[in-house]
């Protein structure tokens, strides 16, 4: 899938793109049979809500998981992101984010290059998110809110929201989403909120200012987030565990079209179990030729 000039114009101006539909109903349902097996492993790699056994996020899929590996080498998520960069990329992060039905909790206000930052010291904002919707998407059920344009300030000030929700996460304060929402059109335009089917994509850039209210509705909420870096910007430091954020730097190598459809083989490295070098951290910078 290629970009069309007046896409690359609408991502540099707004920092979002979003495809209404881009995966068939038939591609979606492969990948949503098999999330309730995953988010019922009692595992480090699902983060539950706070208070609550719903699971948050569930890390790291394509590592264990058939469909998701595809997903993770799937030309439509990955293509784009490669255009816009133009090098190849390696995953950062895979995410199975469930905003689940009455239980789902807020994400605060936040960029993700901040957290890219400050806990795995990335050193530019060459890292994106391709989101893929598993469920529909509409108003009520905790839908994604961005601020357009907030991607051209850059990296901006945060704090280390620890007590929230169950995830940590680098915050923007209150005061500065007031400016950047007014700078963005405040009621008109200053916020925007994607919604759509069942397979819908999204790809925005790390700046971009985002978050997603609660979900009270009746409907779950569940997508999946691919974060892709360029090959040449990975991580300098594992702070945090490697189903988190991930060591791997090899370029990502995309599969045919219709392989969420099709048998293509794919490797699974956590098949059989999450090594213990997974859950290993450290403190320390490094490098590493590319």
């Amino acid at each position: 899938m290629q970009l069309t000039p007046a896409q690359l114009d609408a991502f540099d101006r707004d920092g979002y793109l979003f495809f209404p539909g881009l995966f068939t109903p038939r591609e979606t349902d492969v990948l949503k049979a098999e999330v309730p097996g995953l988010y019922s492993r009692r595992e480090a790699f699902n983060v539950r809500e706070k208070g609550s056994d719903a699971v948050r996020t569930n890390f790291a899929a394509h590592l264990y998981s058939e469909p998701f590996a595809k997903l993770a080498r799937h030309p439509r998520m990955i293509l784009p992101v490669q255009e816009l960069f133009q090098e190849s990329l390696y995953m950062h992060q895979f995410k199975i984010n469930g905003k689940m039905a009455f239980e789902g909790d807020v994400w605060q206000w936040h960029q993700d290059y901040g957290t890219w930052l400050n806990d795995d010291h990335m050193p530019t904002e060459r890292a994106m998110n391709v989101a893929i919707f598993l469920d529909d998407v509409n108003p009520f059920n905790g839908p994604l809110m961005f601020i357009p344009g907030s991607h051209q300030k850059g990296v901006v000030n945060a704090k280390h929201d620890l007590t929230t929700t169950s995830y940590p996460l680098w915050t923007v304060d209150n005061d500065l989403i007031t400016q950047l929402v007014a700078r963005a059109g405040g009621k008109n335009g200053g916020i925007v909120s994607p919604t759509g089917p069942a397979g819908s994509m999204i790809l925005f850039h790390s700046c971009l200012v985002h978050a997603s209210t609660s979900n009270l509705s009746p409907w779950n909420r569940v997508s999946v987030y691919l974060s892709l870096c360029a090959v040449s910007n990975h991580i300098r430091r594992h702070k945090r565990p490697e189903y988190i954020a991930h060591r791997d730097f090899t370029p990502i190598a995309c599969l045919p079209d219709d392989c969420l459809l099709k048998n293509y083989p794919v490797d699974l490295p956590w098949k059989n179990g999450m090594p213990a070098t997974a859950l290993q951290t450290c403190t320390e910078d490094f490098a590493l030729a590319t």
